[in-house]
């Protein structure tokens, strides 16, 4: 599955990633958008405040229209297309199915996800190793395909590369 050929931008004023993905969450069940739609997140670049914008991609063109109209009446700033080319996604088809451990194979089945890679290894990575998705599973679009980014893992596994949890910088100090 590609991106899909409709989507448009929404600038938000969130400066972390965690608050946009609730936010993102938030949205899509206020606006009750189905569950082929892909939400992601992306920092903007633009020389001002650093911020997270959001973006809404659907095969569905009158999907995007009810969620523009929705969106523009709760006051925010709604664009054509997204922001860039990477957006890390949060709400795509399949995200809920993946919990716990599975094989890679069952993660590409049970989502929109479409590879896997594996940092510091070349290559495809075998369908049946193991990840644990700690409930946390983020690809991201990489030449309008979907990729998970993971890392070896304790006995043999793989976990997906953003961890849930991080420990925010200068945590010690």
């Amino acid at each position: 599955m590609t991106a899909p050929p409709y989507a448009l931008g929404v600038d938000t004023e969130e400066t972390g990633l965690r608050a946009a993905d609730h936010l993102l969450l938030e949205l899509a069940a206020r606006l009750g958008l189905p569950e082929d739609v892909f939400g992601c997140t992306h920092l903007v670049r633009d020389g001002g405040p650093r911020r997270v914008a959001l973006s809404l991609a659907a095969a569905d063109a009158a999907v995007l229209d009810a969620a523009r109209a929705a969106l523009t009446d709760q006051g925010y700033a709604v664009t054509d297309g997204a922001p860039d080319r990477s957006g890390r996604a949060v709400l795509y088809p399949g995200a809920a199915r993946l919990t716990g451990t599975l094989t890679v194979a069952e993660l590409l089945e049970r989502s929109a996800i479409e590879r896997v890679r594996v940092l510091g290894t070349p290559g495809p990575v075998d369908p049946g190793l193991r990840l644990v998705t700690r409930e946390f599973v983020r690809p991201q679009w990489e030449d309008g395909v979907l990729v998970l980014a993971a890392m070896p893992h304790a006995g043999g596994t793989l976990v997906p590369f953003e961890d849930p949890d991080p420990t925010p910088c200068c945590a010690d100090h």
